[in-house]
């Protein structure tokens, strides 16, 4: 039997990677037979999961305080940061000391070149669920300081993955061509195993927006397409669902423009009801590995407009046949397209049709039969 473990912050939060990496667990530990274990750095045990985790998957809570940096300004953050990473390499060697797996799985962007250098005779794979230039994003209001300790950090993070990490997974043939100083770099796209029940029928006037309401989701200029585009059409309403550090922001974004026919909601367990009841997602992304979303609404029939950005929405819509791709940036395209969606039933049973069929190319059980292929023999070449 051979033993896999993952190593990410917490499964508390409500994101795609929390997401699909469950699922893979799951169904590695219950149609394979594999022992699975998550470690969870910073979670608490007393903290619940955003999303189910088999009774087959183990979990281990190291429930390291890492964040409790950000409470400390420069240069004191540094020495704080440098004794919590002390300490959760020394919680996370003891754990993975116990298990011995076979196979030890960083989910990048957290820490991955610890997993790179942890004591192990373990097979080191990093996923990658952001592209590679992520970390990059958003420095623009930065101090220098902050800019070049950052630059430099992350040189040496991707300097230990490409040079430690016996296998870099990525998402998107984009995303392949970042990491080619990696020794080896293999494309596994996601799925999703959302159950569904219902497919939408497209003839709500309702648009729907997924994700977590950070920076590089970019909610603010979905806001302000809205804005454009609720005023022509004021029988139709946009939901946005997630959580995250720019919730007052953006809420307080809709209240200063008194755009009414917009509603901000929590994260939600029962989404799939939401995208069945729903005739068009909106992604505003400026940086996108996959987009889990765009799959799962694809999957109920409900056609997608996206912003073309790296890399995930291209690898997914077939622009012009099961979705609307605009380039990134151009914003009275992209609201010439929303209303035309709007405008359009035929045009979005068409969509929604060809939406269905492009979604079955992320079959669950097509995708989850090429990680075990790839663990398998990765696990045959180190006997050989």
């Amino acid at each position: 039997m051979i033993k896999i473990v993952y190593v990410l912050p917490t499964l508390v939060s409500s994101g795609g990677t929390e997401r699909i990496i469950t699922q893979k667990a799951n169904y590695l530990a219950e149609q394979f037979g594999y022992d699975v274990s998550i470690i969870c750095c910073n979670q608490q045990p007393n903290r619940p999961n955003f999303y189910f985790v088999s009774t087959k998957v183990k979990q281990i809570f190291l429930g390291i305080p890492y964040y409790t940096q950000y409470l400390y300004k420069y240069p004191k953050r540094l020495w704080i940061k440098f004794r919590i990473n002390l300490q959760l390499k020394k919680k996370l060697t003891r754990a993975i000391r116990q298990i011995h797996p076979d196979i030890l799985i960083g989910i990048g962007q957290f820490n991955a070149n610890m997993v790179c250098t942890i004591p192990s005779k373990a097979i080191r794979i990093i996923e990658c669920h952001d592209a590679k230039y992520f970390m990059k994003s958003n420095m623009e209001n930065r101090t220098y300081l902050t800019k070049l300790y950052r630059n430099l950090y992350l040189k040496f993070y991707y300097h230990t993955i490409e040079r430690h990490a016996d296998l870099v997974i990525t998402l998107t043939d984009g995303a392949k061509e970042l990491w080619n100083k990696a020794r080896r770099v293999v494309i596994i796209p996601n799925f999703s195993s959302m159950s569904v029940l219902r497919i939408s029928n497209c003839t709500s006037k309702r648009v729907i927006a997924v994700g977590r309401l950070s920076a590089e989701k970019d909610f603010d200029r979905l806001i302000d397409i809205w804005k454009s585009v609720s005023k022509k059409y004021p029988d139709w309403h946009l939901d946005i669902y997630g959580e995250g550090e720019l919730k007052n922001a953006l809420n307080k974004k809709i209240t200063t423009n008194k755009i009414k026919n917009i509603t901000l909601r929590e994260a939600c367990k029962t989404i799939s009801q939401e995208y069945a009841t729903s005739s068009i997602l909106a992604v505003t992304s400026h940086l996108e590995a996959f987009s889990l979303v765009i799959l799962e609404a694809m999957r109920h029939g409900v056609p997608c407009i996206a912003f073309d950005c790296p890399y995930g929405p291209r690898t997914i819509i077939e622009n012009n046949h099961s979705g609307f791709l605009v380039e990134d940036g151009n914003n009275t395209l992209y609201e010439e397209r929303l209303c035309q969606l709007i405008e359009d039933m035929e045009l979005r049973e068409r969509l929604s049709a060809a939406s269905l069929e492009r979604a079955h190319c992320f079959n669950t059980n097509a995708i989850m039969l090429k990680w075990k292929t790839l663990f398998e023999n990765l696990v045959i070449e180190k006997k050989l």
